[in-house]
């Protein structure tokens, strides 16, 4: 909200009248933020009128980062002491190469997947993941270091490859944020679709998005997402009014999944304009004269 106490009031009295309808009240544990050009006095004001004491945030809400600074690395290096703590509690125990993989997998590989369906995780972190693991897998110890036989992007190559099929983290976070694209499209009336889409997208078409300045780190995230979502993405046709001719995938076969031959007639932008309405087939006569 506007830092103001008018803002503050009116909140106050929202969350009144919500206590009065549903007989329940709100924590005494509650916390404001500020930026950091809000005036002193202001603040007072507004921790007055809300009754909030503390004037910060916590580091994480609902297991996430409730603030992602310049310097992502610190907020999300937690990751790193949380494999490290799992593996330390491994190594004490005798397991074959097969237990070991499993625990990589199930275990290890899993502690980061629920940040990495949000944000985008810095190369820094995920290579720190990968170092510890890699360092379990090849028997390392405190005082001694094994000779790491493969490089460890050849471990994540597929099993039928002749790889081990562990996951490439920074692959497997895009791959993660690909799908959140993917929700925003296949449920478009959610509240974070709607949230998103009257700030970054108020068109609604999400495929032709642009990362503007000032975006917040979530944004910034599934942008990621939307490029590596657009590499293999493909219009199914069906009255083919949204999918335009010459930029979309929508050829399936063709090797960029786009339409290969030259432009015949730049007036026909759309999949619709090609087919016939009284019959819903192609237009065969204007495919020839086009492509």
């Amino acid at each position: 909200m506007k830092a103001d106490k008018a803002n503050a009031n009116c909140l106050a009295n929202i969350l009144d009248r919500y206590c009065a309808s549903f007989g329940q009240k709100i924590s005494e544990a509650n916390q404001v933020s500020f930026s950091r050009y809000t005036n002193v006095e202001v603040r007072a004001e507004i921790c007055e009128s809300l009754n909030i004491v503390t004037e910060s945030l916590t580091n994480k809400y609902l297991g996430l980062p409730a603030m992602v600074g310049a310097d992502r690395s610190d907020c999300f290096r937690h990751l790193i002491d949380r494999v490290v703590a799992r593996v330390a509690g491994w190594k004490e125990k005798t397991l074959s190469l097969g237990g070991k993989k499993t625990l990589i997998k199930s275990i290890a590989q899993a502690v980061p997947v629920y940040v990495m369906m949000v944000f985008r995780i810095p190369t820094k972190i995920c290579k720190g993941i990968t170092s510890v693991i890699s360092q379990y897998w090849w028997g390392d110890e405190e005082d001694r270091k094994r000779i790491h036989w493969q490089e460890w992007w050849k471990m994540c190559v597929p099993k039928c490859k002749g790889g081990m099929g562990f996951r490439d983290l920074q692959c497997f976070n895009l791959a993660m944020l690909a799908k959140q694209v993917w929700r925003l499209l296949s449920d478009p009336d959610s509240l974070c679709a709607r949230v998103l889409r009257a700030r970054y997208f108020s068109d609604g078409k999400l495929l032709d998005a642009r990362l503007k300045s000032g975006s917040s780190y979530t944004w910034q995230s599934i942008f990621a997402g939307l490029q590596c979502f657009k590499q293999g993405y493909i219009w199914r046709v069906g009255d083919g009014s949204k999918i335009k001719i010459w930029e979309d995938n929508w050829i399936q076969g063709s090797h960029n999944l786009k339409v290969q031959t030259r432009r015949g007639n730049r007036l026909v932008t759309t999949v619709d304009e090609l087919i016939n309405p009284i019959d819903h087939t192609w237009d065969v006569d204007l495919l020839k004269l086009i492509f």
